[in-house]
């Protein structure tokens, strides 16, 4: 499977999201993507317990831990690469999460605008 350049929203390196518990459509910590990735899972989000219900509420349980995918779950406070849809899913439901710019990949403003996610940044300064 061939990875899509690893860049951020500014054009810049990537950085890494997180590793705990670990994430990616690559389980690489990045939020690299791919055309393989039909989720965009390209938003390094910090959880939110509101957007944590808000998202089981949608089908999509990233809390619940799930051994048999070697997955933990996730608590508020943890980094996750999340799809560029949910996000914005979660945007206009008024629960979207708060974002790392810099470990978000370039590929997610094809769905989510850059003056939004900077409304949700943790890292402009």
């Amino acid at each position: 499977m061939e990875m899509d350049e690893s860049i951020n929203v500014f054009g810049e390196a990537l950085v890494g999201c997180g590793g705990d518990p670990v994430t990616g459509f690559f389980r690489d910590n990045k939020c690299n993507t791919s055309p393989q990735d039909v989720g965009s899972h390209t938003i390094c989000i910090e959880a939110s317990q509101q957007f944590l219900e808000f998202s089981r509420f949608k089908g999509n349980d990233l809390s619940t831990p799930r051994p048999e995918f070697n997955f933990e779950g996730i608590k508020p406070g943890d980094t996750w690469c999340l799809c560029a849809e949910r996000w914005l899913e979660a945007y206009q439901g008024d629960r979207a999460p708060r974002v790392h710019l810099r470990k978000t990949h370039i590929k997610a403003l094809e769905i989510v605008p850059i003056e939004i996610l900077k409304k949700y940044a943790l890292d402009l300064s």
